[in-house]
């Protein structure tokens, strides 16, 4: 793991909690943008001192962020960052949100950082390696679909973007599904709390981070079909026993 970016990580990391602290659970001002998703000002505080942080030490990388655009977005180091994963969890005072922190190099993630500010738990892969505060994780095994516990963000989103019928047939074959999502999903199965977890749409900057952390957990990643998550807008996350039998259910016609 390249040093100096994964202590500039934690830096950013450190930053933007220290604000997302200030606002949870103070009854913020929700405002919603032009999606109709909900924002506030610990998100946009928060990107906002990251942003101006990587400005300064890294002039030359680019930036990819939720809520301000792309910054010299072309260039061979960008960052993607996601203030607050889960606002909806966030302005709900529920702890299923934290910050995404990507560092992409040539268009591929090679660093990715879950930080939960409150409380005080930052998980950084890099692909070869998973750390939750500093010490090695990695998913549980798990080789039979009917022993695993399945998260998704919105059981409501899936049917939206992909096939609600086959969603539901997975659910009712896993053992425990539950809607821990947001980026607290990829936390439990990087950490080994859970087996799969799956998200019908994803932006690049949900994706990214989580990309290497389940990697370097021993997890495969993919988009919802099995291919390169980097260049698709969906994930697919799980134990290695059972992720291609997962793409399977989710995928086979009728």
């Amino acid at each position: 793991m390249n040093k100096e970016f994964s202590d500039f990580s934690f830096h950013l990391a450190e930053i933007s909690g220290k604000i997302i602290k200030q606002y949870y659970r103070t009854g913020v001002t929700i405002d919603l943008k032009s999606d109709m998703s909900p924002v506030t000002i610990a998100d946009r505080k928060s990107e906002e001192v990251m942003r101006e942080e990587i400005q300064k030490h890294f002039p030359d990388h680019g930036i990819i962020g939720e809520e301000f655009g792309n910054y010299n977005s072309d260039s061979e180091y960008v960052w993607v960052l996601d203030p607050i994963d889960g606002t909806k969890s966030f302005i709900c005072g529920a702890l299923t949100f934290g910050t995404l922190i990507a560092l992409l190099k040539n268009g591929k993630p090679i660093l990715g950082v879950i930080n939960q500010p409150i409380i005080n738990e930052l998980l950084i892969g890099d692909d070869h390696e998973t750390r939750l505060n500093r010490i090695i994780v990695n998913l549980r095994n798990c080789n039979d679909i009917s022993k695993a516990v399945l998260l998704t963000t919105d059981h409501f989103t899936i049917g939206k973007y992909q096939n609600q019928q086959k969603f539901d047939e997975l659910a009712k074959k896993v053992k425990i599904y539950r809607n821990w999502g947001d980026c607290y999903g990829y936390y439990l199965l990087a950490t080994g709390y859970a087996d799969i977890m799956i998200d019908p749409i994803m932006s690049v900057w949900d994706s990214m981070a989580l990309i290497p952390i389940i990697k370097g957990a021993g997890g495969v990643i993919t988009d919802y079909q099995g291919n390169d998550p980097v260049k698709g807008n969906s994930i697919v996350a799980a134990s290695p026993q059972i992720h291609s039998a997962v793409i399977k259910e989710l995928n086979i016609k009728s």
